[in-house]
């Protein structure tokens, strides 16, 4: 038996055991959980500091190098994570429907547990600690693949959380962690009916990887090419605030804005705001032949070829950046907008600013996208904004979940039929 279905099976036999727990259990174990992430607070940070030195010594960007390391603040906050799952409504055993058929019989729909989950990630080994957190409050057993690069921290991770977990009477195999190989990487994408469900976190290529060579059900959580297109009837002011934090606030994540889109009949206007503005908040403008020509106009953008404005290429309507860069293009109407949005969008966050109700209403109903917002920053589409407490990640595809998955959506559902000896006939 290979190491990979060994672990898998482990995990099976542990997930049979949390979906019998009840609630209080669960959240004992994350509070232990939280509390063993302090107290080895030392020795986490240090196995960091391990693969902290080996990126920089592979000359690793520093902007990836800070979405690895860890210092005790952030071990903190990975704490907090948990005890803040701790609070939240067990999803588990919830009706979803129910009702007494005209035959008698009582049917209810309720949640439960996938029971495995396997999760593939990159670089951010806080991503450990929190879904370690979201799959046993969700009464799910999981296998932790992150990378290489996050390797010495993972498996330091991991073993305060298992550890806490069996202190409080679940098995230690709930939370496991997986080789970062990647013949064991593709060995866990093929273990279909030991592993319930797979969610890639990470880029297009690792994201398109998981989906394009799993076996295991996937649910595919997306890149952002996120949009915000300012109405012909939007309050420009306000559209520009929304624009910058949309854009700068945290450039790197997946909700942040990639790409501009300016009604015509506004543009000369808020181009002649826009551009210096980002231009001095460091964006580095990619535009369309009207948005390259406003810039001529507009000193304090830098003009073509500047920091401020460079001709945009077809590819750049297409980019998650995760950077301080914004595509940019110009359109004659609402509907063009919209054109521009479905072939270009990656179906994650899509932002309208009007003042118009009807021009809001038209542009949610025609954008099919996870997450659509009216007068509002793109970077709200995350799980603690909405009000979820956590999330998995956020879902770009259509079937099971879509948008920021919470709690509930971690579990399946299973049907509960209750008669008094009716036969069908």
């Amino acid at each position: 038996m290979s190491e990979i279905i060994e672990l898998a099976r482990r995990a099976r036999e542990a997930s049979y055991a949390l979906a019998d727990a009840s609630r209080a259990t669960k959240d004992a174990a994350l509070h232990a959980m939280a509390a063993a992430l302090r107290e080895n607070t030392d020795a986490i940070v240090a196995a960091n500091a391990v693969d902290v030195a080996a990126a920089r010594e592979a000359g690793t960007p520093e902007s990836t190098v800070d979405r690895l390391a860890l210092n005790p603040a952030r071990v903190d906050g990975m704490a907090a994570g948990l005890e803040q799952l701790a609070g939240l409504t067990d999803p588990v055993g919830e009706v979803v429907r129910g009702y007494t058929l005209p035959n008698g019989l009582e049917l209810r729909q309720v949640r439960v547990p996938f029971g495995v989950i396997g999760i593939i990630y990159e670089a951010r080994p806080n991503v450990t600690a929190d879904a370690a957190g979201i799959c046993l409050k969700s009464g799910n057993a999981v296998l932790l693949r992150g990378s290489s690069s996050a390797a010495a921290s993972n498996s330091a991770i991991i073993a305060v959380l298992r550890d806490a977990a069996a202190a409080c009477g679940l098995p230690a195999d709930v939370i496991q962690g997986v080789p970062t190989d990647r013949a064991a990487v593709k060995e866990l994408m093929q273990a279909r009916g030991l592993v319930d469900v797979l969610i890639p976190r990470g880029g297009a290529g690792l994201i398109q990887t998981v989906v394009g060579e799993s076996s295991v059900p996937v649910i595919e959580t997306g890149v952002g090419n996120c949009h915000v297109y300012i109405d012909a009837e939007a309050d420009l002011e306000l559209g520009l605030e929304i624009l910058l934090n949309s854009k700068t606030q945290r450039p790197s994540v997946c909700n942040a804005a990639e790409s501009l889109l300016v009604h015509s009949a506004v543009a000369d206007e808020f181009l002649a705001r826009a551009l210096p503005a980002l231009s001095e908040a460091g964006v580095q403008v990619h535009g369309d032949p009207a948005v390259v020509a406003a810039s001529k106009n507009t000193p304090a953008s830098g003009g073509v070829g500047s920091a401020g404005v460079v001709a945009a290429t077809e590819e750049d309507f297409g980019a998650e950046y995760n950077s301080l860069d914004l595509s940019a293009a110009v359109v004659d109407s609402l509907e063009d907008a919209v054109q521009h949005i479905r072939r270009y969008s990656s179906g994650h966050t899509e932002a309208i600013i009007t003042r118009s109700q009807s021009a809001a209403r038209r542009f949610t109903q025609a954008v099919d996208s996870a997450a659509v917002v009216v007068n509002a920053s793109t970077r709200f589409t995350d799980g603690g904004e909405f009000g979820f407490g956590a999330e998995i990640g956020i879902s770009t595809q259509k079937l099971h979940a879509r948008g920021p998955m919470g709690l509930p959506e971690m579990t399946s559902t299973k049907y509960i039929v209750t008669g008094e000896g009716q036969l069908r006939t």
